[in-house]
């Protein structure tokens, strides 16, 4: 059970992640937000705050965050590698800014319970991080509107001319990452009982990595968000895996990468041999 608690944050992040690489593009900011999150509902918490207002806080700045992207990509047009990476900088530079470099800790009962309850029996964090898979893998098989992210994807001139709202499509994409980001520094810092300004370092890479062996397509078009949650749990049990065989941690970010690559290199020459 400590392993589906320890990879919820994943999860949640990569379920939202799915429906921005079905669009074609990709989120490196996820990491940031999720620590900015953390430590401004933390924060608020410590200024005073009920539970309420201060995860709503958290939730709206991931959106801002997410809409931000959305619309740095689509209506100034810059590439979405410069713009998520530009952001994720912006955004840690603003978590060590609010955090003065230090953790938020000591956080109340009602804010633990999101990362430390249980509901029937099951762990708080890993029934939130199901109902986000289940419900979101419905909407974006059986919902008309999530269903236009795979139009976008697969071809965005078609989608133009069929009259989907392309930038608008994406753009809401984009804001569902954040919130989702958001959504898992609240989890993360509710579980550990602290906020870190480093603690989601990492996590976009990771995130991504397990969307692209899950099923997804760095060229838009494809993927599902169970399949994004099989990749998740695959990198969670190769990591436990390095753990266990008693190698450093360090390694852990060079195999992420190695498999990353990997995951891209099938999957670009998957396409090069259906052509």
């Amino acid at each position: 059970m400590a392993v589906a608690i320890g990879l919820t944050s994943d999860a949640v992040i990569a379920a939202a992640m799915t429906a921005v690489l079905v669009t074609g593009g990709f989120d490196l900011s996820v990491g940031a937000v999720l620590a900015l999150a953390g430590v401004v509902a933390g924060g608020r918490l410590h200024a005073g705050w009920g539970v309420a207002p201060a995860v709503a806080t958290a939730l709206s700045l991931g959106a801002a965050i997410g809409a931000a992207n959305g619309l740095i990509i689509t209506k100034v047009g810059i590439n979405p590698l410069i713009t998520t990476l530009g952001m994720m900088g912006i955004t840690s530079g603003a978590t060590l800014v609010v955090s003065g470099g230090e953790q938020v800790a000591r956080f109340p009962s009602a804010f633990r319970f999101f990362g430390q309850g249980h509901v029937a029996g099951i762990p708080t964090p890993v029934v939130i991080a199901a109902a986000v898979i289940i419900l979101g893998d419905f909407l974006l098989r059986r919902a008309r509107w999530l269903r236009l992210v795979y139009y976008v994807g697969s071809n965005e001139e078609a989608a133009v001319l069929a009259g989907i709202p392309v930038e608008r499509v994406k753009v809401l994409a984009y804001v569902a990452c954040g919130v989702a980001a958001a959504s898992a520094g609240i989890l993360s810092a509710a579980y550990l009982g602290a906020a870190f300004p480093m603690a989601g370092k990492g996590a976009e890479l990771r995130v991504i990595s397990a969307c692209v062996i899950g099923g997804c397509s760095l060229s838009g078009g494809e993927g599902s968000i169970i399949g994004s949650l099989l990749g998740v749990v695959l990198m969670a049990l190769i990591g436990n895996g390095l753990v266990l065989l008693n190698v450093s941690l360090y390694w852990q970010d060079i195999v992420s990468g190695a498999i990353l690559i990997a995951a891209v290199a099938i999957d670009v020459l998957g396409r090069r041999g259906r052509r």
